[in-house]
């Protein structure tokens, strides 16, 4: 269960409940068109989820306990919320899988991980919505090469594709017999954590995947049945109040967070980033930190440098884990015996609490979102309220939410820098 509580004023009037009543209309019209398909993930995963038990059920290495790595290649939205999901759930899994992400075309970062990973026991998932990515495949086809991996043998069991259907990911998994899983062409890389993308691995390393759709559902309800508007509010404040706090910090107060906040700043930069209909640069800045380490330097920007800031906590209510503090006396370090006796738990959401208390008496807009505990339905219903929160922005501020054409001019000059033009 997650709670939500704000302290900020949206000043809503009779015009402002107009404007967000004519955007929750647009969002709804945006989903019953079948453009944005991220909205009907929720409703539309009872296939995928089939397909993907019987691929496990019929993965002979899975089924004897053969394979201990799952490596994924994928870059940006074919990563993040996978990782996001694994890392803050890692400790409660049950499956003896590991797996690990080659993103960047970092020489060293590749050879650390692949020099840890025995073709033997991996299975290599290569996700690309396109086909083309230049980091995916290249990423690829050095593993291909590394693990002397034959296209033409039973090596391809243990090979999987993730992409758009007839992109050439796709086509090349036909002519190789390569197990594949269809990423749905109105779900864009960024929102596709709730399809084949995030499902399928999750799902191998033994998370429950039907509950984290189940609390994405949960929200979706919520949310289009018009029983969620505090998250419209919310939009509608870092609307408003984009010109004079275009800078939006989430302080997740748990170190498994980190990866979520990664998710969270692409998900948002990417997105609202724009130029709205009449040329003009609109956008909201992301910066994830992760509490209390932050507190020790990040924090003194907000509360003493420039009024551009709101800030969204995330607290742990119950970390199951009753770890206490020792009753011990350390000489000449007696100033901080009142923490004795207490948990960890206790102290990082007591810094949490005192945190946002201090923030919010500075005059900053704070909200928080406390998550009672850490398991996939929390996390499912975590991931579509920021989808939607982020769509609901971008309606607010007239900017197409899902394109990127700033991302694809580096794209362009890249080819360049390698094609010789004619």
């Amino acid at each position: 269960m997650l709670t939500f509580e704000r302290r900020f004023n949206p000043k809503i009037g009779k015009k402002s409940k107009e404007f967000i009543k004519s955007s929750f209309e647009k969002m709804v019209e945006e989903k019953n068109s079948n453009n944005i398909g991220y909205y009907t993930l929720p409703n539309n995963t009872e296939k995928l989820l089939k397909n993907i038990e019987e691929y496990i059920k019929n993965n002979k290495f899975l089924q004897e306990n053969k394979i201990s790595n799952i490596v994924v290649i994928g870059i940006g939205g074919s990563s993040l919320g996978t990782k996001a999901i694994d890392a803050i759930l890692e400790h409660k899994k049950e499956k003896n899988i590991d797996i690990s992400f080659l993103e960047n075309c970092d020489p060293i970062a590749i050879n650390k991980i692949l020099k840890k990973i025995q073709k033997s026991s991996t299975i290599f998932i290569v996700i690309s919505k396109s086909g083309t990515t230049i980091e995916t495949t290249s990423i690829f086809k050095y593993i291909l090469k590394r693990f002397d991996i034959k296209l033409d043998s039973k090596d391809t069991d243990k090979l999987i594709a993730i992409t758009d259907e007839d992109s050439p990911l796709w086509e090349f998994a036909n002519k190789y017999d390569i197990t594949k899983f269809c990423i749905p062409k109105n779900v864009g890389g960024r929102f596709s954590v709730l399809s084949a993308v995030g499902l399928v691995p999750l799902a191998i390393m033994g998370y429950d995947v039907k509950s984290i759709i189940k609390g994405a559902d949960k929200i979706e309800k919520d949310f289009f049945n018009e029983k969620a508007i505090h998250l419209l509010e919310k939009a509608y404040f870092y609307y408003k109040q984009g010109k004079n706090k275009p800078i939006n910090v989430l302080f997740s107060y748990s170190s498994q967070f980190d990866y979520f906040n990664q998710w969270y700043v692409q998900l948002w930069g990417e997105s609202l980033g724009k130029f709205d209909e009449t040329h003009k640069k609109v956008g909201l800045t992301p910066v994830g930190l992760v509490g209390s380490v932050d507190q020790h330097s990040f924090l003194q920007l907000v509360m003493q440098g420039p009024e551009d800031k709101t800030l969204t906590f995330i607290k742990i209510e119950d970390f199951e884990n009753k770890k206490q503090i020792p009753d011990i006396t350390l000489d000449n370090i007696t100033g901080v015996n009142y923490i004795n006796n207490h948990t960890f738990n206790e102290l990082i959401n007591a810094q949490c609490m005192a945190t946002m208390e201090s923030v919010s008496e500075a005059g900053i807009p704070t909200d928080i979102i406390t998550i009672d505990k850490l398991n996939e339905e929390n996390l499912g219903y975590l991931i579509y309220y920021y989808e939607l929160l982020t769509s609901s922005v971008g309606i607010m501020l007239n900017i197409n939410t899902y394109d990127q054409p700033g991302v694809e001019f580096g794209k362009k000059k890249l080819v360049k820098k390698f094609v010789k033009e004619n």
